[in-house]
């Protein structure tokens, strides 16, 4: 092997290290909050609806630096609160959870929940390259105490949707939101379209259809329950992305374009968050940086 080859290996290695120590250290910490305008999506004139969206906090005790992110974000001027699931980083976190995302609904604000995965069962340990080689990878680790995390969120003004629906008020008007368990669990049925849709004339000045994994058979049903707007989690905005190219995987059959931000599916507006955790098999992030997203929606 040449001198000028072992050179150039090394300076690949080097480099592939840095990028590790980048997406280990840096970045899956670098939280950002995301601003993003829907216009005419609201079914009355003259009204505006902010929506804060945030998804896959895989929370574990200890974390200070996500929940502190989380807490700022109480001060946004936000009138609902959306979290699409994985909120639970393992067993015993529900007061952890509950309590990081309490003050996003203080002043009375309105909240709504929806199931990962990972709020049902703990994370079970892999290697990280399985998300790259086998992305659609499902298994199932300890049953956790969700009974308990949807009690404590509930104490803090969070509804949690499991194949039903709900009318919640704000200051924009009614939103009909309709929601149901993660689709990436085997065990999963998805619920039909009549069960999560608006009750009719409801009046409602949006139809928010929610799911935590965005399979285009779970984003089927909200779009055939009549949903304006779906919001998503589960993909980690793909977690490593490269320059010029984007996500690597979805971890679902979402197309890899779409698999974080804002996008159209069937004529509908979908919102896949990036989220702002990881799991704890996995703590990397690359080009893709954790976030939360404040949506402001206008007819």
């Amino acid at each position: 092997m040449t001198r000028r080859l072992v050179g150039a290996l090394g300076t690949v290695a080097a480099a592939g290290a840095a990028c590790v120590a980048y997406g280990t250290i840096i970045e899956r910490r670098w939280y950002r909050l995301s601003r993003l305008r829907i216009e005419g999506v609201l079914r009355a004139p003259g009204r505006r609806l902010r929506i804060l969206h945030v998804a896959d906090l895989h929370l574990l005790p200890r974390q200070e630096h996500r929940i502190s992110f989380l807490h700022g974000l109480a001060e946004l001027d936000h009138d609902l609160v959306v979290a699409t699931g994985d909120l639970l980083g393992g067993p015993d976190t529900e007061e952890v959870a509950a309590a990081a995302l309490a003050p996003l609904t203080s002043g009375d604000r309105p909240g709504l929940v929806v199931l990962g995965s990972n709020d049902l069962f703990g994370p079970v340990p892999k290697v990280p390259w399985i998300y790259l080689t086998e992305p659609d990878h499902r298994t199932a680790g300890v049953p956790l105490d969700t009974d308990r995390l949807i009690e404590r969120l509930g104490e803090h003004g969070y509804l949690t949707l499991r194949g039903g629906t709900a009318e919640i008020a704000t200051p924009a008007g009614t939103v009909a939101a309709g929601g149901f368990d993660d689709p990436h669990l085997e065990t999963t049925v998805l619920p039909p379209a009549t069960a999560v849709a608006p009750e009719p004339g409801s009046g409602a000045v949006l139809h928010l259809g929610l799911v935590h994994s965005p399979y285009l058979a779970a984003l089927d049903v909200l779009v055939d329950a009549g949903h304006d707007l779906l919001l998503a989690g589960h993909t980690h905005g793909g977690q490593v992305r490269l320059p010029g190219i984007g996500a690597l995987v979805a971890n679902c059959d979402l197309p890899l374009a779409q698999a974080r931000g804002l996008s159209r599916y069937r004529e509908r507006w979908l919102h896949v968050s990036a989220g702002l955790g990881h799991s704890p098999y996995a703590p990397f992030r690359f080009a893709c940086r954790p976030e939360a997203t404040l949506l402001e929606l206008t007819s």
